[in-house]
Formats: structure tokens, C-alpha cells, sequence
């Protein structure tokens, strides 16, 4: 409604009311009507012009004072009946009085004073005045007709609007009282319409619904930001069940922009409110099975499984979650005791809220106090949850104030006790749970958990399953790998590995340090294709296999022929001959082929390297190429023929030698090192290079810096590293001569060894050395061919190692005690921590080594060990 003019009374106020109003702010009626008003002196010309008949008829008071109103603004057409108009009222003689008194009203056109056609229409009312000295003149007052039809309109269609409106329309004032009120509201909330006023939102609704319109009505007259679709509930008069409605809100003002109240808009969506929350239900439970189908189960690992119905189930299904599985089950038990009777111990793994942080004690429990995910615990055997469990049926809970801590500000109201069951098996329990204000658990709130909970128990009874399988995988792999950092004469070794995620198989990926004769060192790196069980399985044989022909002392060439005829072996089917594997391969199906390729083809590198001579021979199986950091010098990349993997066959094996100055750096990895769903080969490549660019710090501090600069935590697959920094022995550490083949020599070789043990130091070994060393140069002698050449090296161990020139490898056999000879390699054996011999490009070689003297136990006694042999 328009405010009162100012000055003017209402008809409920009184005039010393109305007179405190009158310094209120512009925005009367008189500003819709468009009224002004000028006078006019005794001789007919305007003597005073208005402001508001400026900005009304358009003239600026310098053009019209001074001036006849029927030139000022009338049109020429009309002037000359103005005239006599305006005449008359002026020559007029004794002013009427009493109801008579007035002026006279006439309707024209008017213009501007720029001599535009004319613009609007007028109503001119001019009334007679007389000055202070007795003489006529006029006082004229303009009214906009237009104006004021427009207003006539408005009021007749406001009107309208408002009292035949189908919804409830309230005008509330600034106060926050109800102004008016439309007959729809009335009739919904009984009485007339005029009965409404000045009454707020507390007579219509509950204290918490009013006081939310009030803050909202006082948002609107703030802001004049309107509010729509404000949902409130409450009650009708002698109605039981409760309404809502919606409502939209608006803030009102006058044409100078002064605020009047808020208009209100409200409709009864009670009925469209249920149906809607009919077919939202629907909807959200097909949404929650199909995201429990496409989420529930994508990992193995069971407690993220687990994870996952909680993170499907709240908060949109209930408010708080839990799931406790069987802990015989998952220690692999596959009864465990209690289990029928649901009386037996369990662990919850995963625990989900969306009202509390903390865990919350919610149904079924002996105590309030919360159980913590990780914790085992029981249920008591007469508890819903002990009988859901026992029966394997759902167990609706109904809660209370004392079922959770009040300090968490959680009050569960109900509970819903769901077995998991797997295959006739139930392996746990999920609870949903709902608090105090959600709604309550209906029967199809029953039927979707039930479902939920059954999805999710196969994914968990699999993962289960898995984890079982995961976990004797992981035991057999790590115990296939070196325990620890391995030590190697002339080398410092770190190694890493890293298996992938608890997500991923376990792999086929290993490492080996093996130690040779003449304090050599075969470093090892292979990775067999495909994952699981049967993966681990096949590089603990291929492990294993590499081991033993490392102690043959073959060269890797060698060593990699051998080990693809072994692949070969192991992938043929039982009974048939490693190299009929293609044949046999043809018989088979085609699945049967393809898994057994994927497993049993590996690739490997295999490098020996001679500290001595500080020579590194290297071969590959199809492996990545070793990476060398020389002092001073880039990352590059050995550029070693990259053979078959093994298990293809057909194909020889080719090596090269590399000569490796002091400190130099060697590095063998596999690929899941440099190469990832994210990161390409090429890209890794450059990244691993260019993280072993400062090759100068520890060298247990170089792997962990390029672990950490290239990404191994994608867990795709496992990482094995091994990096090895060249140190070479000193050339004081090496005895190196060579005897012709004579008698003569035997006795030489004593001597040399002698004098050399003696320069190191080591007079305690010098009698057993001497033995030892006159055994290998007379069977040289005996056997062998060509010159002799005697080397000792100094390390961790003495060796000794004797070559020849012959081709007859020395064969350790039982003498009689009759036989005058046939001791000499047993008394070798007795005395050396161990012996052997090998080929050679131009003979063979023989060797012992011995402990070195620690200040402890004393070395073996030569005499003793001889006349142990008779």
C-alpha cells in the first residue's frame, strides 16, 4: 500500500499523528499523479513557475515567467479559446464563496517550449486569487491525465490480482505484521480476510518454522534479493496431518524507491511434496544399487572394500556405518570357531559418519563405549546383532538416548543389523544406522540393505580369497630375495625393492648378488612375465637355476643359454623335453599356450664383474640395458645386445666387456622403475639418467634419490634396483706370477707364496697356504699343460688360484688306505673354507680361499688334517 501523503491523516491516526510524519521521505501519491502548479499576476502572465511544472510540462522557469500560459505551452491551435478562457476567470468580478467558491477545470494539450507537437495531456484547474494590494490574479494547478488513468488502472488490476489470486498472497510491513491478506488465505486459514492483519508468522507456525520466515523477511527488506521456493511446514487449523507450503518472497517500494514491506506468495505442496519424496526414494535406491555395482569391488584388498559400501551408504542411505568381518576368516581359518552361532570373534574394518568423527557406539554392543576399526571384538550371544548373524537375517534395532556418548552430540534412532553373506557363508556384519531426526528404516530401506550388504559380501569373501593368495605369493617372493645389502669384494652394493600395491599380483621381479671364485661378483636382475603365484613361482626356479650356473663359473653368454633352455623346461607340459617345447606347444590349446608364455617368458641381465682387472662382462636376455656413471662423465646406457627373453630359444646370447675405472657406478633395475601407465618408457629412461647425474654421494643415498625422483609409488608393478660403485683391489692386494712347467717350480711357489703372505701380514696362514698352493702347482704339473701362473688376492678372504694350460678338470675322489696318492684335493678340502676350478679361454683354473685370522679361533692345523685322511 502507498504511504499516506505527508501531511495528511489516515483515518485510524490522529492529527497530532499525522502532524510527526511530516518530515517523512519523499514517495506520495502526489509523485504517481504528476501534479504542479504555477500563478499567474493581474495582467494574465505567469508571475511564479514551480520546479514540478519544469519538470512536468518540460519549460525551464526563465521561458514561461513573464509570459501568457497560452504561449508557454498551449498549442497554437487552442490559443485563441485559452485566451477568452483565461480572461474570463481574471476579469471576473467578487470571488464566489462558500461551496461555490473554486476556479474551472479544463483538459488540453500541452508542449515544451521547443516547439515540439504536444506531449501529453493536462488537466488544468485555475481558481481566482486576489494579492495583498486587492488586485486579480490566478493560481493554476497541472495534473498529468495520463498519470493518473494509468494509476486508475494499476489500483483495478492490483485489485484483481491480489483478491482473485488461486494462492495465498500477505503483504507483510516493515514491522514484519501482516498488512493484507487475499481471500485464498483466508479461506485456508479461516476468519475474513480483514481479520489477518496485524497478525505475524508466530500465529500461523511452529516457533522454529516461524522464526526461519521472520530471518528470511528480514533478509528481503535488507538485501532486496527475493527468496523463492522457501519451503516451511506446519499446521491448518483442525487438521491432524501436517502441511507445507513454498513460498516466494519480494520486497515492495514506492516509485522514489522507499521500501513498503514484502510481498508473499504461498502454495500448498504438501501432496506434490510426497509424491515427490516417493519417487525420489525410488530413485536414489536404483541409484545406489547401480553405484554399488560399478563401485563396490573394483579393489582386492578387502579392507578397501569395505570402504566402499560405506562410502556408497552414507550419508546418502543412512548416517552411520559399519562393517565387521569374521577374524578367523581373515586370518585364513575357514571355520572358525563360534562361527554358526555368530558368537565369534570379529574386527571391524571399516567404520564411516557423516554426523561425527569420532566413532560412535550404535547398535548391538555390550557397552557404549565405540568400537575403533581395527579392534576385535564380540557380540553378546543374546544381542540383535548375535542373532543376525546366527540366522543370517536382518535385524531392525530401534535406538536411544543412552545407545551413544551424549558429549558427541549423536542420538542413533534406529539401527539396521545386515549379515554378509558369500556363497551360503556369512563372513560379517554391516550396520546402518540412522540418528535422531532422519527417517525412520521402512521395508524398502529393509530389502536395499539386504541387497547392498549381499554385494558387497561376495566382493569382500573374494578379496578375501585373494589377500590369502597375495600373502603366500609375498612369502615365497621374499624369500627368494637376497636378505638385506649383499657384500662383494671391490664393490659397495645398494639395493632396493619395491612391490606394488596390495591392489596388484605380486610380480615376478628379482635380484641377486652372487659371489665367485677370485673374489668376482655376478650381479643378477630379472623379471619374469606375467603376476601371481605361478609368476613367483617361476623366478624362484629361474632363481635358483641362475645361482647354480653362477657356481659353474660359466660365462654369462653361458649362463643365459642355459637359463633359456631351463625357461624352455619349465614351460613345456610335463614329460616333454625343453626344446620340443614348440612342438608340444602346437598340441596344446590356444589359452593353455598363451598362459603358459605369459609366465614363463622372462627377460634378465646378467653381469660378472672381475675386480682385478676391473672388467665387467655383461649379457642380456631382453632386458633394459644397464646404466654406467663414470667420474665426471653423463648417464649413458650400455649398449649390450638385447637377446630374446628367456624362454623363446632359438636365439644365441652375445656379451661384451667393459672396463669400469675406480668409483664408477653400475645400475641394474627393472622396468617398472622408469615405466608406467603415466610415464613413458623413453621418458623414465631420461628421468633415471638424469637422477643419477651426481653419482659422488653414498651410494644408499643415490637410491633413495632416484626413487624419489622418478615415480615408483603408481604400484603398477614391482621395482627392483641394485646399483653397485666399482672400488677394484689395490694392486698391493694382488700376488701375480707365472713358473714354467718344471719340477723346480713347486718349490718356487712355496717361496713366492711365502714371501707374499709374510708382506700382508698373515704369517698364520703361511704354512696351510703353502700346502695348499705345493698341492694345486704339483697337479698342474701332473695334469695340466703349458705354463703355470699363481695368483693370490687379498679381501674379505684369501684366494688362491692356479692356472694351467690343460683341459682335465680335477676330480675330487675317496683313496684306500693303501693308495699312496689320491689325498691332495681332500686335504684342500679339510684345510679352505672352499675350492673348485673352472674353464678358461686357454685352460682351466683352480683355486682355494681362506678365512682370514680374526684374533680368534686358530686356522685349521695342516698335520692335523693330513693325518685325519689315514
Amino acid at each position: 500500500m502507498s504511504e499516506i501523503p505527508a501531511g495528511a491523516e489516515t483515518p485510524d491516526e490522529t492529527a497530532a499523528e499525522a502532524a510527526g510524519r511530516l518530515n517523512s521521505p519523499p514517495g506520495s501519491l502526489y509523485d504517481y499523479i504528476r501534479v504542479a502548479s504555477f500563478s499567474l499576476a493581474a495582467d494574465g502572465r505567469i508571475d511564479q513557475w514551480s520546479d514540478r511544472a519544469a519538470a512536468l510540462l518540460g519549460i525551464p522557469a526563465e521561458d514561461a515567467l513573464g509570459r501568457s500560459p497560452v504561449e508557454a505551452f498551449l498549442p497554437a491551435e487552442l490559443r485563441d479559446g485559452a485566451d477568452r478562457w483565461f480572461t474570463e476567470i481574471l476579469e471576473a468580478g467578487e470571488l464566489p464563496s462558500g461551496a461555490d467558491a473554486g476556479g474551472r477545470v479544463g483538459i488540453v494539450p500541452y508542449r515544451s517550449a521547443q516547439g515540439t507537437p504536444a506531449e501529453g495531456l493536462a488537466e488544468l484547474y485555475v481558481m481566482p486569487t486576489r494579492t495583498e494590494h486587492g488586485g486579480r490574479g490566478a493560481l493554476c494547478v497541472v495534473v498529468d491525465v495520463r498519470a493518473l488513468r494509468h494509476i486508475e488502472t494499476d489500483l483495478a488490476a492490483s485489485q484483481a490480482v491480489f483478491g482473485q489470486s488461486p494462492v495465498g498472497f500477505l503483504l507483510f510491513g516493515t514491522d514484519l505484521q501482516i498488512m493484507r491478506a487475499n481471500e485464498r488465505f483466508a479461506t485456508i486459514f479461516g476468519g475474513t480476510a480483514d481479520s489477518h492483519r496485524g497478525r505475524s508468522a508466530e500465529d500461523y507456525l511452529p516457533r522454529a518454522e516461524a522464526d526461519r520466515l521472520n530471518v528470511a523477511l528480514r533478509q528481503v527488506l535488507q538485501t532486496g534479493s527475493p527468496v523463492t521456493e522457501m519451503q516451511l511446514a506446519g499446521a491448518i487449523p483442525g487438521q491432524r496431518d501436517g502441511h507445507r507450503w513454498s513460498l516466494n518472497l519480494y520486497r515492495l517500494h514506492n516509485r522514489t524507491g522507499h521500501t513498503i514491506g514484502v510481498a508473499a506468495l504461498g502454495m500448498d505442496v504438501t501432496r506434490r511434496r510426497n509424491a515427490e519424496r516417493e519417487a525420489a526414494s525410488a530413485r536414489r535406491n536404483l541409484a545406489l544399487l547401480n553405484e554399488a555395482g560399478a563401485r563396490i569391488g573394483n579393489s582386492l584388498d578387502l579392507e578397501t572394500t569395505a570402504r566402499e559400501l560405506l562410502d556408497v551408504a552414507v550419508p546418502r542411505f543412512c548416517d552411520l556405518a559399519s562393517v565387521d568381518l569374521y577374524q578367523g576368516l581373515l586370518a585364513g581359518d575357514e571355520t572358525p570357531q563360534g562361527l554358526a552361532d555368530g558368537s565369534a570373534e570379529l574386527r571391524r574394518v571399516a567404520f564411516s559418519s557423516a554426523v561425527s568423527d569420532a566413532p560412535v557406539a550404535i547398535g548391538g554392543q555390550d557397552t557404549s563405549e565405540p568400537t575403533a576399526v581395527g579392534q576385535v571384538h564380540r557380540f553378546p550371544f543374546t544381542s540383535p546383532c548375535a542373532d543376525a548373524l546366527r540366522t543370517a537375517r536382518p535385524q531392525l534395532i530401534p535406538g536411544g538416548d543412552g545407545d551413544s556418548p551424549r558429549e558427541l552430540g549423536v542420538v542413533v534412532q534406529s539401527t539396521l543389523a545386515v549379515p554378509m553373506v558369500a556363497h551360503d557363508t556369512v563372513v560379517g556384519l554391516v550396520q546402518f544406522s540412522r540418528t535422531k531426526g532422519s527417517e525412520p528404516f521402512g521395508e524398502r530401506d529393509i530389502a536395499l540393505a539386504v541387497e547392498l550388504a549381499a554385494r558387497a559380501a561376495v566382493c569382500i569373501d573374494n578379496a578375501r580369497l585373494y589377500r590369502r593368495e597375495h600373502e603366500r605369493a609375498l612369502i615365497l617372493q621374499r624369500s627368494l630375495l637376497p636378505p638385506g645389502d649383499p657384500e662383494a669384494a671391490g664393490l659397495d652394493i645398494a639395493c632396493r625393492y619395491l612391490p606394488g600395491n596390495t591392489a596388484t599380483e605380486v610380480g615376478g621381479d628379482w635380484f641377486d648378488v652372487i659371489q665367485l671364485p677370485g673374489h668376482r661378483t655376478a650381479l643378477v636382475v630379472g623379471d619374469v612375465m606375467g603376476r601371481g603365484l605361478r609368476a613367483a613361482a617361476a623366478m624362484g626356479e629361474l632363481r635358483t637355476a641362475v645361482r647354480t650356473l653362477a657356481l659353474l663359473d660359466l660365462e654369462p653368454a653361458e649362463v643365459l643359454g642355459a637359463l633359456d633352455e631351463i625357461a624352455q623346461g619349465l614351460g613345456a607340459p610335463a614329460g616333454t623335453h625343453g626344446g620340443a617345447r614348440s612342438a608340444s606347444r602346437g598340441r596344446q590349446s590356444a589359452d593353455e599356450s598363451s598362459d603358459l608364455s605369459e609366465i614363463y617368458l622372462a627377460t634378465c641381465v646378467y653381469a660378472v664383474y672381475d675386480p682385478v682387472t676391473r672388467r665387467c662382462t655383461i649379457a642380456n636376455a631382453g632386458h633394459l640395458p644397464p646404466v654406467v656413471v663414470e667420474p665426471g662423465e653423463p648417464a649413458l646406457m650400455l649398449e649390450v645386445p638385447s637377446g630374446m627373453p628367456l624362454g623363446v630359444g632359438g636365439e644365441p646370447f652375445e656379451e661384451i666387456d667393459v672396463e669400469l675405472p675406480d668409483n664408477a657406478l653400475l645400475a641394474l633395475y627393472t622396468d617398472g622403475l622408469v615405466e608406467s601407465r603415466d610415464q613413458p618408457l623413453d621418458e623414465g629412461m631420461d628421468a633415471f639418467r638424469a637422477a643419477l647425474a651426481d653419482p659422488g654421494r653414498r651410494l644408499e643415498d643415490v637410491c633413495d634419490h632416484v626413487l624419489s625422483a622418478l615415480d615408483t609409488h603408481h604400484g603398477e608393478d614391482d621395482i627392483a634396483l641394485l646399483m653397485a660403485r666399482v672400488q677394484g683391489l689395490p694392486a698391493e692386494s694382488v700376488g701375480d706370477w707365472k713358473l714354467p712347467a718344471e719340477p723346480q717350480s713347486v718349490s718356487r711357489a712355496r717361496e713366492l707364496a711365502r714371501g707374499q703372505l709374510v708382506t700382508w701380514g698373515l704369517g698364520e696362514l703361511v704354512d696351510t697356504t703353502e700346502l695348499l698352493v705345493s698341492e694345486l702347482v704339483t697337479n698342474a704339473l701332473r695334469y695340466g699343460e703349458g705354463e703355470i701362473r699363481i695368483r693370490l688376492l687379498l679381501d674379505s678372504t684369501l684366494v688362491c688360484e692356479v692356472w694351467d694350460g690343460g683341459l682335465v678338470q680335477p676330480r675330487r675322489r675317496r683313496a684306500r688306505d693303501t693308495d699312496e696318492g689320491g689325498r691332495g684335493l681332500q686335504l684342500v678340502g679339510l684345510l679352505s673354507l672352499g675350492w673348485g676350478s673352472r674353464r678358461t679361454p686357454h685352460g682351466k683354473t683352480v683355486w682355494f680361499e681362506l678365512r682370514l685370522p680374526n684374533g680368534g679361533s686358530p686356522p685349521a692345523d695342516p698335520v692335523e688334517a693330513l693325518l685325519s685322511l689315514y
